[in-house]
């Protein structure tokens, strides 16, 4: 196992490696101990199959099934990731955020899987919210230690509904219009990995709505001028794919964005997702 960084901030390339084989207890570690310093890692020329991606997904947590997207028909950890050629509306993912951020437990991280890929196109940048956190100034630190952030599942919900010509209308399948998703779930602002006790933003542009003890208006300027700061050139990089790609990152300590710049071609990769520690154990750890 070699690890080559991406950039001097965040990412690696890992090589040496074939992901096809057991992945036996050791190397699980290593690939573990790699992702919670580099937050992104990058497999190339991996090919893998669907019970390979479950081995690899398995490594890092327990696989989890996703709320809110419909999975494959023949099975519910795996999400397909998919956008058809004829596809000219959104993209899913098309915009700064961590993953269902929602939830009462969010997921720890995930895996992607390239199938398909657009001959140009179709990136996905990720920013590093380790960093974020570090390079705030003391003024926002002491505002943002110790409270919390409110999300809610707008894209799921009813009251912030996107407008249909927004939504993306290709074939990830998604419920909408669910009244539990407009509940809020206070999680905090800062998360402190109750192992290593590094400290990352956990402030999803999408679906953090407002501060605890603050009104939607009062946090919004104050959110607009976080979510500048936590993506940050500095603080990213952007992933190119490749045939047989695969990618896993720590959905606690990142944003990431699909980029929608390839219409008229395919581009289908696979999804799975792993559980962590309880967000309580991040919160104790403050």
């Amino acid at each position: 196992m070699q690890e080559h960084p991406i950039t001097g901030t965040i990412g690696a390339e890992i090589a040496g490696l074939d992901l096809k084989a057991p992945i036996s207890d050791d190397l699980g570690r290593d690939l573990r101990d790699a992702l919670s310093r580099r937050l992104v890692l990058v497999f190339r020329d991996q090919h893998l199959d669907i019970a390979a991606q479950k081995r690899l997904t398995a490594a890092f947590g327990a696989p989890v099934e996703l709320p809110y997207i419909v999975p494959m028909a023949d099975d519910a950890q795996v999400v397909r990731v998919l956008k058809e050629a004829d596809d000219h509306s959104g993209t899913f993912g098309g915009d700064w955020h961590s993953d269902m951020s929602f939830v009462a437990e969010p997921p720890a991280g995930s895996v992607l899987n390239a199938v398909q890929l657009p001959p140009f196109g179709g990136d996905t940048l990720f920013a590093n919210q380790v960093l974020a956190w570090d390079h705030l100034s003391p003024g926002l630190k002491d505002l943002l230690d110790g409270r919390d952030a409110i999300h809610v599942g707008k894209p799921y919900g009813v009251k912030w509904a996107p407008p249909a010509d927004t939504q993306s209308r290709g074939a990830i399948r998604m419920t909408r219009l669910d009244p539990e998703a407009d509940r809020e779930r206070f999680h905090p602002a800062v998360l402190t990995d109750p192992v290593t006790g590094r400290r990352s933003l956990y402030l999803n542009p999408i679906y953090v709505t407002r501060f605890d003890g603050m009104t939607e208006a009062e946090s919004r300027p104050l959110l607009d001028v976080l979510r500048n700061h936590a993506t940050r050139p500095e603080f990213c990089m952007r992933l190119r794919w490749t045939p047989g790609t695969v990618v896993v990152w720590d959905n606690y300590a990142t944003l990431h964005y699909a980029v929608n710049d390839y219409a008229g071609h395919r581009r289908e990769l696979l999804r799975t997702t792993f559980a962590g520690r309880p967000i309580a154990d991040w919160r104790a750890a403050a």
